[in-house]
């Protein structure tokens, strides 16, 4: 079946009669002589036989040319354009940023930032200022990335640089419908929730996620854990409480799209993977949910099994079932 050229892997040469990849070295014939195709198959039907430069009847071997354009995106200083990157592949810009996706859970463009991001947290200690890190790390202008530092590194860049070690976190447990309640806040807002049964478990966890912080009971939260238990209580009401939420480019894409999942409902790990264009990453999403730092604010309890029944819960299957029961009965 021939094909628009922004989708087309293949092309044809009606005066050859044969058939290249898209990045076939062979000299370019002229516009009017070309076809072009989604799949070898498809070039075949048509009656155009296989380059014997570029082999397009043989397979791809997807996973390495995903695996390929990983590493050309690590390894470069300026993150290389979809075309760039289709091109190594052999593919077509659309077909590439489709089977990118597929593999990786994100776009080339978010997998280059979560690199850049990387490369910025390893370089902020090292260098003589912010802002010769924001550029080292690929940023073309600061602005960019002082508009997004709180989400990239979970504090200011003056506290990563000064070696975020002295980052200040306040926490206090309270008694709720759900057990123990703990709440943690760093100074951009709350950074942990966490439901469990005994306080000095919560506080050991705690510790053991922020081991280099300044952690402190903090004796004036009680209008903290007074509004996070009343949202609890409250299924269906909203959280007006700061977050500060730190987590790759991936994971913050399933935490909004379970935002979404409005309560009284539930969606599938599968269902979730294919709201955020990402099909096939099932096991990457529920991954993420077990990685969620913030019980109830972040809704991870409406995630399922794709047969309906209930997943892993990292606070606890029968937590998880109270939470969804309670929300079912608010929404009769």
């Amino acid at each position: 079946m021939d094909a628009n050229i922004d989708t087309a892997s293949y092309y044809a040469v009606i005066t050859t009669g044969i058939y290249c990849r898209r990045n076939c070295g062979a000299r370019r014939p002229r516009p009017e002589n070309i076809r072009y195709f989604c799949t070898a198959a498809a070039a075949q039907a048509a009656g155009f036989r296989a380059c014997k430069r570029c082999k397009p009847d043989r397979p791809d071997s997807q996973p390495g040319l995903i695996a390929a354009a990983c590493r050309a995106i690590e390894a470069a200083e300026t993150p290389p354009s979809l075309q760039t990157l289709a091109a190594a592949a052999g593919l077509s810009p659309f077909h590439f940023h489709r089977l990118f996706k597929a593999a990786t859970g994100v776009t080339p463009k978010a997998y280059a930032a979560a690199q850049r991001d990387a490369r910025l947290r390893d370089a902020l200690p090292k260098a003589a200022t912010v802002t010769q890190a924001v550029y080292d790390a690929g940023y073309n202008a600061a602005s960019r990335f002082y508009a997004t530092a709180g989400e990239t590194l979970g504090m200011t860049p003056k506290a990563y640089r000064a070696g975020a070690p002295g980052t200040d976190i306040s926490y206090a447990t309270a008694p709720c419908r759900l057990g123990t309640l703990l709440a943690a806040a760093s100074p951009q807002g709350i950074c942990a929730i966490a439901l469990g049964d005994d306080p000095a478990a919560l506080v050991s966890d705690l510790r053991g996620k922020f081991p280099h912080a300044q952690l402190a009971a903090a004796p004036d939260f009680a209008a903290t854990l007074a509004a996070i238990i009343a949202f609890i209580d409250t299924p269906g009401a909203r959280l007006s409480l700061p977050l500060d939420i730190a987590g790759t480019a991936f994971q913050r894409r399933v935490w909004q799209a379970l935002t979404k999942i409005p309560a009284g409902a539930t969606a599938s790990y599968t269902d979730i993977a294919a709201a955020i264009g990402a099909p096939k990453s099932a096991r990457a999403v529920a991954a993420a949910c077990a990685a969620n730092p913030l019980a109830v604010a972040i809704p991870c309890h409406r995630a399922i099994r794709a047969d309906g029944g209930l997943a892993g819960y990292r606070w606890g299957l029968a937590r998880k079932r109270q939470l969804l029961d309670a929300e079912s009965a608010n929404a009769e």
